[in-house]
């Protein structure tokens, strides 16, 4: 396994579970305890995680993995969640995109498909998408945030309230029926927040490990949201009742 997909694995282990010590990871991974440690150092310096004797902890309601390690995670599960989130988008519509790694998977697969309009607020979706003569790209300014890569704001919010599309994808860090679509960032939550408000149709794309999630700033409740994308390995109740909210649920 890569250094950069134990990582990865290691910190989705931490945010679901809360804490992991080394003898349990190294039994995860497959590699020796000493390795173990080194990851956990690793991640310690750049404070994905807090370090504790025997292992590590994450503190708060959870953690964020930052985009650059999360695009490691080109699961055959987003791939799916994108492809079906494409079939939804009719040609020639004005398609809004937020930030995630599910997203930006929706974003490759527009790119190589006949004219669209994007506007999106992520500028690593820009990046690959400004030399492609089929796509028409709009990007809106904002304040630029790290982990996700996003420009987000008061100036991101204004730019979205004077155009319209007809259909937004939004990328979440959690979605439940009873908290509603929730992010890690008060102001990634309201910039989120104005891509559904001013569009004519929002679509939540969200792999499983989001489903019955909620993280700290609640970008709308669940019944705003018209439909939610996941895969197979969602909880069947927590779609159920995300269902009985009146939002149409599409499960790869």
């Amino acid at each position: 396994m890569l250094r950069s997909d134990r990582h990865v694995r290691i910190l989705d282990h931490v945010a679901a579970q809360g804490s992991a010590d080394v003898t349990q990871l190294s039994t995860l991974l497959g590699v020796s305890q000493a390795t173990v440690r080194r990851d956990l150092r690793h991640l310690s310096e750049r404070r994905l995680l807090e370090r504790t004797h025997g292992g590590a902890v994450v503190g708060g309601l959870s953690i964020e993995l930052p985009l650059k390690h999360r695009a490691d995670q080109r699961s055959p599960q987003k791939q799916a969640i994108a492809r079906a989130a494409a079939d939804l988008i009719p040609d020639g519509a004005v398609v809004g995109l937020t930030g995630g790694s599910t997203t930006t998977e929706v974003a490759r697969l527009l790119a190589d498909r006949g004219p669209v309009t994007i506007v999106t607020n992520a500028v690593n979706i820009a990046a690959a998408l400004v030399l492609r003569p089929a796509v028409t790209l709009i990007v809106i300014g904002g304040t630029a945030r790290g982990e996700s890569y996003e420009l987000i704001g008061p100036i991101a919010e204004k730019t979205l309230a004077d155009h319209h599309t007809d259909i937004a994808f939004l990328g979440v860090d959690g979605i439940s029926a009873g908290h509603g679509c929730t992010t890690h960032d008060q102001l990634e939550a309201a910039t989120d927040r104005a891509f559904a408000l001013h569009s004519g149709r929002s679509v939540v794309v969200a792999d499983h490990s989001k489903i019955g999630r909620t993280t700290f700033a609640k970008i709308c409740p669940a019944a705003d949201v018209d439909t939610l994308i996941t895969d197979g390995a969602a909880p069947p109740a927590e779609l159920s009742a995300i269902r009985s909210l009146g939002v149409r649920v599409g499960v790869v």
